[in-house]
């Protein structure tokens, strides 16, 4: 472990949970921007942790999160943020722009995650005052211009749908024309799909738009 002043660099879930594993236990406010599911799970999955979690009530603490588009577009990350909102009274929001993966406890403690390196992440845990608020603005403003959970899961639905396909059909360079009518859609319907999916996963290209899925597991 290594420490600055306010600033503590930790490597690892196990060494995060010894650090705050007793204030995300028992923190009355919780913000969270994350990814993908990953991110937080290895670090919430502790026994101790999760008993804890689990033994709180909804009305015990207010949480919220905010994960990018792209994780809705796999069927199993959309219904992990769907339990995850039934079971612990989540309040989650959607957005397409790219966000630093955090954790803010009652507006006075800062969790950042790190790079992995051989397999471990290192994350930054911040009580420096001034920092914590700043990082807490960046949140609410992510979190005002982010779209509710039903609502973006409602309009990516389709997308979801084709999006195994779409993301075949670009791999494989076919034309616009030939994919439209293997999906049985017209071109233009097709193309916008295509920019749909694009969008959905943060991509400014085709090509991007491949490598993202593909760093999400979809192809």
């Amino acid at each position: 472990m290594q420490t600055g002043e306010m600033v503590t660099i930790v490597h690892g879930e196990r060494e995060l949970l010894e650090r705050t594993g007793h204030l995300l236990a028992s923190a009355t406010d919780v913000a969270c921007a994350a990814n993908d599911l990953a991110t937080w799970a290895r670090a919430q999955a502790s026994g101790e942790l999760a008993e804890a979690i689990r033994t709180r009530r909804p009305s015990d603490v207010r949480i919220r999160k905010v994960y990018r588009s792209a994780l809705l577009l796999d069927p199993v990350a959309a219904q992990g943020l769907a339990r995850d909102r039934d079971r612990h009274g989540a309040q989650i929001r959607i957005t397409g722009d790219e966000i630093n993966e955090t954790i803010i406890l009652d507006r006075r403690l800062v969790i950042l995650a790190g790079d992995v390196r051989a397999g471990q992440r290192s994350y930054s845990v911040i009580t420096q005052p001034e920092t914590v608020q700043g990082v807490t603005s960046l949140f609410e403003a992510a979190w005002r211009s982010a779209t509710d959970l039903d609502v973006y899961d409602t309009r990516i639905a389709e997308i979801r749908r084709l999006a195994p396909q779409v993301l075949d059909l670009l791999s494989q360079g076919v034309k616009d024309e030939t994919a439209a009518r293997t999906l049985g859609l017209g071109v233009r319907t097709y193309r916008r799909r295509v920019a749909e999916l694009m969008d959905a996963l943060g991509a400014g290209s085709r090509f991007q738009a491949g490598v993202r899925a593909r760093e999400l597991g979809l192809v």
